[in-house]
């Protein structure tokens, strides 16, 4: 998993935004190497029981798994599935399809949907990598993503006479 960091310069100023892996740095913001990317303080420390890779601070000996910071983290569904549902609602699916098809509620997939929106920039490269959607698939998600939860969000026109009448 990469994360955007922004890492300071020789100068001391802040530097661009960089992706990084999450293993590159501690989590733990009352740790003094916090933040500080590649500095070797961070050691692999085994697989939670779900097989994602944990690692340990050497400084405050705090532990993180590999997924933190991401729509993955904490999640009982696995990242592959995660994937594979935003994937459908790239390619128009519903969200009562996704749960006949996968056997997710709707109200999980919202949720994936909305942590999905604030990680755009991840979300798109691993869709791109993995299920090689195009761009035009990308943002119809990310429309589809700003009108989600409103049933009222796209009004559709109504006829001129209401339901029965003639």
């Amino acid at each position: 998993m990469y994360h955007a960091h922004r890492t300071l310069t020789k100068e001391g100023t802040m530097g661009k935004p960089t992706l990084v892996p999450a293993s590159s740095f501690c989590w733990n913001a009352s740790c003094p190497a916090y933040g500080q990317v590649d500095l070797g303080t961070i050691r692999k420390f085994g697989r939670t029981p779900a097989g994602i890779q944990r690692y340990q601070c050497r400084i405050c000996h705090r532990t993180f798994v590999e997924t933190i910071g991401t729509v993955f983290y904490g999640r009982r569904r696995s990242q592959e599935t995660i994937i594979e549902c935003l994937a459908l609602l790239a390619e128009r699916n519903s969200l009562a399809a996704i749960h006949r098809v996968k056997g997710v509620k709707e109200e999980t997939v919202m949720a994936w949907l909305r942590t999905a929106a604030a990680h755009v920039e991840r979300i798109e490269a691993l869709l791109l990598a993995n299920y090689k959607l195009t761009r035009a698939q990308l943002d119809a998600m990310w429309v589809y993503v700003g009108n989600k939860g409103e049933k009222g969000a796209m009004p559709k026109p109504m006829s001129a006479a209401p339901s029965g009448a003639a």
